[in-house]
């Protein structure tokens, strides 16, 4: 955690700070500047501006009485019909580091039916401990019955960090724990970091329209939770040979119901670009709606996914299931082909996973470059049409 801190010693009152300052949290008194704590968002901007090193950010350490009490990282393991979401997997490897970072142990929680054998399977992706829920009215995802569920189990354990997919399930979910609980909740995170000073977790996440990246800390109360984006977190690899522990915890469902499941419609699962093995992406290098049909071309030869960037959303050439960045998918695909795509730090954070990213920009210092493997600088269009040409080539 960290506040504002003003030396009075070397404040002069000149002002400048209060006109920097974009929430109005500064003013004068007794010729000193004085900060308003609740105005005040931490944006440093007073700092840069004060001419005689006056204004610094101190940073705290957690104050969360009896911190030591709470230990552990758990991940809430989402699944249907027996069937674990692959954000899971990717919160059981961010939650692997972030244990090892604390010291302690990663515990996975699975609610469901008939789930015992699928329960042994997350020792080998990582977990130290299991603790599985098997209930027959567990064995639909239920808003109630899940958070019941949890907060049973919760009742008899501290754990220190608590993860959910930010899928619909875990966004409605999620909430439900954090105010039962009366913790904070930090929803749609992209980063989780922890703080080797205060020992806390940092939680990173876009806000405004994604143009902007908020780090948010949660300093006074347990456990500090989030939901994270699918996509963006690498799952580990299986390890048969890991040990673990595996607790089953008796579920009595003594709730009354608010809301009554009459039937479930399972449809089969649209491929996405965020699963896509490989995609062709394009922004407004692009130059013109009619270049699409380029891209969309090569796609086809490759056996490939087209993407986007926002722009081309906004300007309504492609459809909002195509973009990718942190107001989009977060993508990880094998192979990574951009055309025309500057590289906004929103777009390149939604492509941060991907194996191999050829970029193909007319502008030598585009920030695309900055993170690909293969760059071709010139034309994207004119390069499309070579590519074309070739694949159609040698597949003749």
């Amino acid at each position: 955690m960290a506040e504002l801190n003003i030396n009075k010693n070397k404040c002069v009152g000149c002002g400048n700070c209060i006109k920097a300052c974009p929430t109005c949290a500064l003013f004068l008194q007794e010729d000193k500047a004085v900060v308003d704590e609740e105005k005040c968002i931490l944006c440093s901007m007073c700092i840069d501006t004060c001419p005689y090193d006056a204004i610094s950010l101190e940073t705290k350490k957690c104050s969360i009485t009896a911190a030591d009490t709470y230990s552990g990282v758990w991940v809430f393991v989402e699944q249907h019909v027996g069937e674990i979401k692959p954000v899971s997997y990717e919160l059981l490897g961010k939650g692997r580091e972030l244990a090892d970072r604390r010291k302690s142990q990663l515990t996975a929680v699975i609610l469901g039916n008939h789930i015992r054998q699928t329960s042994k399977e997350l020792i080998a992706r990582g977990a130290d401990r299991v603790i599985f829920c098997d209930h027959e009215k567990l064995g639909k995802q239920h808003d109630e019955y899940y958070a019941n569920a949890l907060t049973t189990i919760l009742s008899g354990e501290t754990p220190e960090i608590f993860l959910f997919g930010a899928t619909s399930f875990g966004r409605s979910l999620a909430p439900r724990i954090a105010a039962r609980l009366q913790t904070g909740l930090t929803a749609d995170c992209t980063q989780l970091e922890i703080d080797e000073e205060t020992g806390c977790l940092h939680q990173t996440r876009p806000a405004f329209g994604g143009n902007l990246m908020a780090t948010i800390v949660c300093p006074e109360h347990r456990p500090q939770m989030a939901t994270v984006r699918p996509g963006v977190m690498k799952a580990l690899d299986i390890d048969e040979n890991r040990n673990g522990q595996l607790i089953e915890v008796n579920y009595r469902p003594d709730i009354s119901e608010n809301v009554e499941i009459l039937n479930e419609v399972n449809e089969e699962a649209a491929e996405t670009i965020a699963d896509a093995p490989i995609i062709i992406s394009a922004g407004r290098g692009i130059g013109s709606h009619k270049n699409m049909a380029l891209v969309n071309r090569l796609a086809s030869l490759m056996g490939a996914q087209v993407g986007v960037s926002r722009p081309l959303v906004d300007t309504g050439w492609s459809e909002y299931r195509h973009q990718i960045g942190q107001t989009g998918a977060v993508v990880a695909p094998k192979l990574l082909i951009t055309c025309g795509i500057s590289g906004a730090i929103q777009h390149l954070a939604g492509i941060s996973g991907a194996h191999t990213i050829i970029a193909i920009n007319s502008d030598s210092e585009a920030p695309i470059f900055s993170v690909a493997h293969y760059k071709i600088v010139g034309d994207c269009v004119e390069v499309l049409k070579r590519l074309i040409a070739e694949m159609e080539t040698k597949q003749n």
